[in-house]
């Protein structure tokens, strides 16, 4: 297999072979079709006969994604790091030979003892719920090879809540992807109390394998870098939409003229899904130490049983963002 275009940065031998994604969501089906990009065997655990249904799409969706950029590399156009390094020749065609291979490859396996059986890493990127987590770690703990690493995509929850759970703390530990993760190619690695060090080496070793910038994030924090910073900023938009103050077309253009910024918190809404903003501003309810003292105090004017009303709607009504055709906005 031509590897040549994917970099690896194998500490001590580490390069995994073998990877798991265990949720078929906006990111966790990005994590697979990169990594089968690069070269991994890869398999997207799903928990649902219509699960398959909806990730499926998603695929199609990237190989298109993918041709696209690598059709945009060739004539000069933006550069997706993800994809291959800049600054080098460009090979077009095994770029597009390596993404057939990659589309073709990817597996949807309903049965999770089949589907994480000798895998080196397993990515859990279920939905961002405390009790939807546990009960998937439980269910894996005892499937899972004793050279397995487990990580979790998390974008708010820290992995010490559920390192218990696991069954193997010193080899479970946090690696968060960005969206679009084939241009926007950062993965940050934050690891808990019990994480063993190799551990922690050997996933930033996997953040590379796969063309990801890795970032040690040196102290667990809810948010980790990108989010600690987003989150804020995405809340702060929908707030102004439900009590009222203007509607989201004009907050995002007020962000995008305003500050030069390709999107507003409303078009990033609908790309990373309106599921993951609901459970968000549930999540803030839920769990006191989301946000630093400060922030919290500067945020608690906020309407957060609006948003809440607000977005629920919008799922009832299968309005879930850009995947689906329709969120804020219509595609």
């Amino acid at each position: 297999m031509d590897k040549s275009h994917c970099k690896t940065n194998n500490i001590q031998n580490m390069e995994m072979k073998k990877v798991v994604v265990a949720g078929g969501g906006v990111l966790g089906s990005q994590i697979a079709f990169q990594a089968a990009f690069c070269g991994c065997d890869v398999t997207i655990w799903l928990r649902s006969q219509g699960s398959i249904g909806r990730t499926q799409p998603k695929i199609d969706s990237l190989k298109k994604s993918y041709t696209e950029a690598i059709e945009e590399m060739a004539t000069g156009g933006e550069w997706c790091r993800g994809i291959a390094d800049a600054g080098q020749p460009f090979d077009k065609a095994a770029a597009l030979d390596r993404l057939d291979k990659a589309a073709a490859g990817l597996k949807l396996e309903l049965d999770m003892a089949a589907a994480v059986k000798d895998a080196d890493i397993i990515i859990e990127s279920v939905a961002e719920n405390v009790e939807d987590k546990i009960a998937f770690y439980k269910a894996l703990a005892p499937l899972m090879d004793e050279k397995t690493i487990l990580v979790t995509n998390s974008s708010t929850l820290l992995p010490s809540t559920f390192a218990k759970f696991t069954g193997r703390a010193d080899k479970y530990l946090s690696l968060h992807f960005a969206n679009a993760i084939w241009k926007n190619n950062t993965a940050e690695v934050m690891a808990q109390a019990e994480t063993a060090p190799s551990s922690f080496d050997a996933v930033v070793a996997f953040a590379n394998q796969i063309r990801m910038v890795a970032l040690p994030v040196l102290k667990e924090k809810s948010g980790y870098l990108l989010n600690s910073m987003l989150v804020p900023f995405l809340l702060s938009g929908l707030d102004l939409y439900v009590n009222g103050v203007s509607d989201p077309q004009s907050i995002d253009k007020a962000w995008t003229l305003g500050t030069g910024a390709p999107r507003g918190p409303f078009q990033i809404f609908d790309v990373v899904g309106v599921q993951t903003a609901y459970n968000i501003v549930l999540q803030y309810q839920k769990v006191p130490g989301l946000f630093s003292p400060l922030l919290k105090k500067m945020m608690l004017p906020y309407n957060f049983k609006g948003m809440e009303k607000v977005l629920k709607q919008m799922l009832d009504s299968g309005k879930t963002g850009k995947a689906a055709g329709e969120g804020f906005y219509k595609y």
